[in-house]
């Protein structure tokens, strides 16, 4: 085991144990989970055919999983925290997947707002809940006709009792900055909210009670933003993020904050946990080095080297022709040294770190370090 990895799991045992001391038991028997790339286990890739080659997956997986990381995502993190297995995507039915304990609904490239003709991913909000939908009803349709299935579908109850986790928006805010300005995105913001408010009011009216919502991380530390709008240095901040696209986050999150504390008093019934992500990720590129990281920004897999290691041209284990030569996007040889994975997305580290700060309790409201509901496995 190197230093570095050895200082993440210090770290996550002592956010562990910390809350720990008054830790009772909180169990959810399912998750149903709602997103983008920063959780989708497969959605996408099953639902358009497209495949994600090595070095995805390497670090934990030794193949593809359809995740766009080296190896597991927060969700995994805090599916294992919660003694569930990983949760299948919903269209990945290749291998008799079990639903048992929930479905995936998350896709990379997912937008709150519906999807257009250049959208990366058709599965937006409301299409994701739409799928959810179909998805319950099939599942009452099809409870108690044949034992043998049941045990690959989640019991009638667990619809109510189950989680729903909810990580999406980044790529309404991170797409706009290519057509509108600043003042446009941030005029845009609460029609967007007002779409995410109507998809968790149609998932209430189904019964749904339990909502864990992430907010949106800091967009301008991804080597993919820095690259495309921070290459005059007066747009950075003191990190070396491009600051508008990190000031367009927080203004959503505390938007998106709002909107949280205002479905917890409409439907005093349920559970709204609204969990600080931007805060977190943001105080690990500050801080990467207190953390055992060596590279904040530059991404791990990738082409051009550094600062950043990022050409929007070719993606993460993939081959082209660039200004008439072959040239390949590799992954690096130490994955456990860098923050970000493909300039998009997190290493397997990093989602390692900021799943041990999401468990801590205090970067939720509201907080749950007095009782702590998810008691984390460690697995050295």
């Amino acid at each position: 085991m190197d230093s570095k990895t050895l200082i993440i799991q210090i770290i996550t045992l002592i956010s562990t144990l910390l809350s720990l001391a008054k830790a009772v038991d909180f169990d959810y028997p399912a998750v149903f989970n709602f997103g983008d790339s920063n959780s989708d286990t497969g959605e996408l890739v099953a639902g358009l055919g497209w495949r994600l080659d090595l070095p995805n997956g390497q670090t934990y997986f030794k193949t593809p999983s359809g995740r766009p990381c080296d190896g597991r995502l927060v969700i995994d993190f805090l599916l294992d925290a919660m003694d569930l297995p990983f949760l299948n995507a919903y269209l990945d039915s290749i291998g008799l997947p079990s639903f048992r304990e929930g479905s995936n609904f998350a896709a990379a490239g997912s937008t709150i707002r519906p999807a257009n003709a250049a959208s990366v991913s058709p599965f937006s909000f409301g299409v994701q809940v739409n799928q959810f939908l179909r998805f319950k009803k099939r599942v009452l349709q099809l409870l108690g006709k044949d034992k043998e299935i049941d045990k690959y579908l989640p019991m009638e109850n667990f619809f109510e009792k189950g989680l729903y986790m909810f990580d999406i928006g980044q790529n309404d805010l991170a797409g706009a900055f290519y057509s509108k300005t600043f003042d446009e995105i941030v005029a845009s913001i609460p029609s967007t909210l007002l779409e995410f408010e109507t998809g968790l009011k149609r998932l209430y009216d189904q019964g749904a009670r339990n909502f864990w919502i992430h907010n949106t991380g800091p967009l301008g530390c991804l080597p993919q933003n820095v690259a495309k709008f921070g290459t005059d240095r007066s747009k950075l901040d003191e990190l070396g993020c491009v600051s508008s696209h990190n000031q367009a986050a927080k203004i959503f999150n505390l938007q998106l904050h709002a909107l949280s504390k205002k479905l917890q008093g409409q439907y005093a019934d349920s559970n709204f946990t609204y969990v600080d992500i931007y805060t977190i990720k943001y105080n690990l590129v500050g801080n990467y080095s207190r953390y055992g990281f060596e590279q904040p920004i530059m991404a791990c897999c990738g082409y051009g080297g550094p600062p950043l290691n990022y050409d929007s041209r070719i993606a993460c284990g993939q081959t082209s022709i660039l200004n008439g030569t072959s040239v390949t996007a590799k992954g690096c040889n130490d994955s456990t040294e860098y923050v970000s994975w493909d300039g998009i997305h997190y290493t397997e580290a990093a989602n390692q770190f900021v799943s041990s700060q999401i468990l801590t309790g205090k970067y939720s409201d509201p907080p749950f370090s007095d009782k702590m509901p998810f008691l984390l496995k460690l697995k050295f």
